[in-house]
């Protein structure tokens, strides 16, 4: 176990000043840039996180949501694709916090994750000797296709049940001979790399170094402010590699009172000016960038937050998909949503107290109003004297 850097401390934040560098690096904090729109969203985040749970949306429509309001969905997915020839992606995916919609602007930088994919072993399962060179051969020929127009998805066989089509253009995609160029009922759909990136972007120049030291400033410039697990994890770096290069990374060394003495960087921009400007309200994906590291949003908004989608029914506290909701520069409580229709149901709502009911109600109907629905029904609540305090606030 490597010893984290110490570094030569010049800055010292409050907790508060920390929280409010983190809003507004995330954009929760002054007014959004709608002209950039959702893909100035995706550049200053570098990474947007994709997952199949779709509740309201799902989690890479409501990253931009939670930060320029009611954006529309045809145009989010717009926006991080481009789906007509001769077009090329305005983002590609690949691995970066976990499954990530990313900047086209970026590939050059995932070079050293595509060269340690090339010389490993993946899954244990081997393919066929011309399975990969199919796949390449098809893709050239006719051009985008889905994992099911390649020969089939599945095949009702071991590991996770893929066909060998599937399995094949998954490891081209790691390789980076293969990129995802945009969604289709939610199934990716392949090309070429050497088609779909710009010839400007299409190399492995960098070394590792290089492309780490840019992903730590880069995750920096998004935090605003982290401890060296929250700077490696944004784009899961290996602590060694963060070790390796945060002193060229250009961040400023920080210490934050309240953060237990954890060494801390911050973006140099963020130091610059004190934040301010208007706070967002609204409902939270769990797996928003401003929460998706648990530890970190407790240190940062003394919140403890855990996504039970996977947890049994019966041991549930907040629900399936609870939603934090963040007003205030806090977050105030959680929702656990669901869509009947045109109504939006509040399956579960728990609230900090009765200061929080104002802001919960604005973020239900802005979220209603977002996915189409015209009315909002409150199901579960602990506290009957809250459960009636927001169904007044919404009526």
């Amino acid at each position: 176990m490597t010893t984290p850097p110490r570094p030569t401390v010049t800055v010292t934040l409050t907790a508060d000043e920390a929280r409010r560098i983190a809003l507004r690096a995330q954009g929760f904090l002054g007014a959004p840039d709608r002209r950039a729109g959702v893909r100035g969203v995706l550049r200053h985040l570098g990474a947007v996180q994709l997952d199949t749970i779709s509740v309201l949306a799902r989690s890479h429509e409501l990253i931009p949501y939670a930060r320029l309001g009611a954006v529309g969905r045809r145009t989010v997915e717009d926006a991080y694709w481009s789906a007509t020839a001769p077009a090329r992606p305005h983002a590609f995916e690949y691995w970066s916090h976990a499954a990530c919609i990313l900047p086209i602007e970026e590939w050059p930088h995932f070079a050293f994750r595509r060269r340690a994919y090339r010389t490993r072993p993946h899954w244990n399962h081997e393919l066929s000797p011309n399975a990969y060179d199919q796949v390449i051969k098809q893709l050239r020929t006719e051009g985008p296709l889905t994992a099911t127009e390649l020969g089939g998805a599945k095949n009702k066989g071991e590991w996770w049940d893929w066909s060998e089509s599937k399995v094949a253009v998954e490891r081209a995609l790691m390789h980076g001979e293969v990129v995802c160029v945009e969604r289709r009922g939610w199934k990716r759909v392949y090309d070429l790399a050497e088609r779909a990136v710009p010839d400007e972007l299409l190399h492995d120049d960098l070394d590792d170094k290089e492309c780490v030291r840019r992903l730590v400033r880069q995750a920096g410039e998004a935090l605003g402010v982290g401890t060296r697990s929250d700077l490696a994890d944004y784009h899961r770096l290996k602590s060694e590699q963060f070790d390796a290069v945060v002193e060229e990374a250009g961040l400023v060394p920080v210490t934050v009172e309240g953060w237990g003495g954890k060494p801390a960087w911050a973006d140099p921009a963020a130091l610059e000016s004190a934040p301010r400007g208007r706070h967002r309200t609204t409902l939270l994906s769990p797996f928003d960038s401003l929460i998706w590291e648990r530890a970190r949003t407790e240190r940062v908004f003394g919140f403890t937050h855990r996504l039970e989608a996977y947890v049994p029914k019966p041991k549930r506290v907040h629900g399936y998909f609870a939603m934090p909701v963040l007003a205030g520069g806090r977050l105030v409580g959680r929702v656990d949503p669901a869509r009947e229709g045109s109504t939006l149901v509040a399956k579960q709502v728990s609230l900090d107290g009765p200061k929080s009911v104002p802001a919960v109600a604005e973020a239900l109907r802005e979220a209603a109003s977002w996915v189409g629905c015209d009315t909002v029904r409150v199901e579960r609540m602990s506290d009957p004297a809250l459960k009636k305090a927001l169904v007044a606030a919404l009526s």
